[in-house]
């Protein structure tokens, strides 16, 4: 394995852990202390992790309005599927950032990142990564809704069209097999199909709760789908999704965070 290879195992491995030690890390990788060393000097030399405790942590998250922060449902298990999105992200990307709670996690996560270009009609996403001069934040216009600090409409669906990105991530009010993503706004439905259609690489993160719920406007298939997030797939859609769906089981988190 290769230095950049391991670097970004390391880091996924760590926005899993939240704290990992290095003896912890050097075992794994087969490598000696001083190499993990050099991998976590490099890590934290870009912002992405830092050193404590003997080993390496999380860098201190840029919270948005933190007491709204709490009130996301299955919140530590969205935190964990937003930091494995994260983690894959590499520098230098492009990538638009959709609607919902989950997305604005997923912001957070991508906030000590040294160099990505940001699109997104979601006003949460852009007060999550204003603190990062680094980091070049486009925002769409359109129809503010009150209730959910985000702009929708065809100004967005344009907004959207204008643009190619390597990631497009998005979210959804609820999942079933053979329907696929949907969603209760069909405004919200139109600016997920718009990302989805202006993106290489399509991403999902979605909690096992919204295979239970029931959305009536459609956004599009699983077959739309590159890379799914999830904290847990339930076994009654386990072998239903396509072949062509990268499944990433994030599990749960018990600690606080």
């Amino acid at each position: 394995m290769g230095a950049k290879e391991r670097q970004r195992s390391i880091l996924e491995w760590v926005y899993e852990q939240e704290h990992v030690e290095v003896e912890d890390i050097a075992q794994r990788f087969g490598v000696t202390t001083q190499t993990i060393r050099r991998d976590i000097n490099k890590l934290c030399e870009q912002g992405l992790l830092r050193r404590r405790y003997g080993g390496v942590s999380l860098p201190p998250s840029t919270a948005v309005r933190p007491q709204d922060d709490h009130q996301i449902r299955n919140r530590k298990a969205k935190l964990l599927m937003a930091r494995r999105v994260a983690a894959r992200i590499p520098e230098g990307a492009t990538v638009s950032l959709g609607v919902g709670s989950t997305i604005e996690l997923v912001a957070q996560a991508l906030s000590h990142h040294r160099s990505l270009r940001i699109l997104t009609n979601n006003l949460r996403v852009a007060a999550a990564l204003s603190g990062n001069a680094g980091l070049e934040l486009i925002v769409s216009g359109g129809q503010y809704r009150h209730n959910h600090h985000d702009v929708v409409g065809p100004e967005v669906t344009s907004f959207f069209s204008s643009f190619t990105t390597d990631f497009g991530v998005i979210s959804t009010g609820s999942m079933d097999e053979r329907k696929g993503l949907m969603d209760y706004d069909v405004r919200e439905a139109e600016v997920s199909r718009a990302i989805i259609a202006n993106t290489r690489t399509r991403l999902l993160v979605a909690d096992h709760s919204k295979w239970t719920l029931s959305a009536n406007c459609k956004v599009a298939s699983f077959r739309y789908v590159d890379r799914f997030y999830t904290d847990v797939l339930p076994g009654p859609q386990r072998g239903k999704l396509p072949d062509s769906v990268e499944i990433i089981e994030c599990g749960q988190i018990t600690s606080a965070s």
